[in-house]
């Protein structure tokens, strides 16, 4: 008997040493899917470039809000999600623009703190600038003769306010209630919306105003007017991959050249390509693997 268990612990011991000996082959690279057609298409992106240029596969999981993935990527049940600095400093490490060091930039400090307290970093900035904006439909723009945000707050007491959930929650300081209360607006009435319903909200007139994303393409669908942030609420969104930093020593013996792959996407877009790539998706009605394929293609970076 004392035999048997002894050869059982051996075995035991033999696979447990055999997966602690395996980090660096991981073959299998997993990423949290976002709600809305931005993140999707740059995780597709992620997808075609590291499976035709490494060894390794992408699994790309069903989709969660951005908070839960980041949660999710620090706990290590992912690898790498699409972010923006401005949401790592505000939202995820609950700082603010004021905390931003003199001689750093926010990109800077976010990255630093992140490493430092959540063991993760943000790669290259991909040269969009995602930041939140608000706009009104051209016709209201037009009545009330609005132009940049200070111009709401005059007649905000006429006007219904409606965004998605999120940007209503307390997570961060770029959100409802601070924005409200940096312009001094009071609104007739607020609204949390579904993401998926919140263009439709617009367009049927059941809100006046919104936040919006400056890259999303139904804003040029619903032809929505897109005021000036006069006083500098709103900070930079530069979107950028955020990965673990254990990313590259995991998967180093089947995928080393993983850092270099997926900064190729570094620097190769502009706002007015992503509003592009977004209404291709949101309008069109592309799926998000089809538009990352052919922009990939199109810029020579998958055959």
């Amino acid at each position: 008997m004392k035999k048997t268990v002894a050869v059982i612990l051996c075995i035991m011991l033999v696979i447990s040493l055999a997966g602690c000996g395996s980090k660096g082959t991981d073959k299998a690279l997993v990423i949290n899917d976002g709600n809305f057609s931005e993140m999707k298409v740059i995780h597709q992106m992620v997808k075609l470039l590291v499976e035709e240029k490494t060894d390794l596969t992408v699994t790309i999981k069903d989709e969660m809000t951005a908070v839960n993935a980041y949660n999710e990527l620090v706990k290590g049940n992912a690898d790498l999600m699409n972010s923006y600095d401005g949401t790592l400093l505000t939202t995820y490490l609950k700082l603010d623009t004021s905390d931003v060091p003199e001689g750093k930039s926010l990109y800077e400090y976010a990255n630093e703190v992140a490493v430092k307290e959540k063991q993760v970093h943000l790669l290259d900035k991909l040269g969009i600038n995602n930041t939140y904006a608000i706009a009104v439909p051209q016709a209201v723009a037009d009545e009330y003769g609005l132009n940049t945000v200070s111009d709401l707050i005059p007649v905000a007491g006429e006007l219904v306010f409606g965004a998605e959930h999120e940007f209503f929650s307390e997570e961060g300081s770029m959100k409802y209630n601070p924005f409200c209360e940096f312009y001094g607006l009071n609104f007739k009435e607020s609204k949390a919306i579904d993401l998926n319903l919140k263009y439709s909200a617009v367009e049927n007139g059941n809100i006046d105003v919104t936040e919006v994303y400056a890259t999303d393409g139904l804003n040029k669908k619903a032809e929505l007017k897109v005021l000036e942030d006069d006083r500098s609420f709103f900070p930079e969104y530069n979107g950028a991959l955020l990965v673990r930093d254990d990313i590259f020593e995991r998967f180093k013996d089947t995928a080393p050249n993983l850092e270099e792959v997926l900064n190729e996407l570094g620097g190769i877009f502009t706002n007015e390509i992503m509003v592009d790539l977004t209404y291709q998706i949101d309008v069109d009605g592309k799926t998000p693997e089809e538009v990352a394929k052919a922009f990939l293609q199109e810029e020579g970076l998958i055959n």
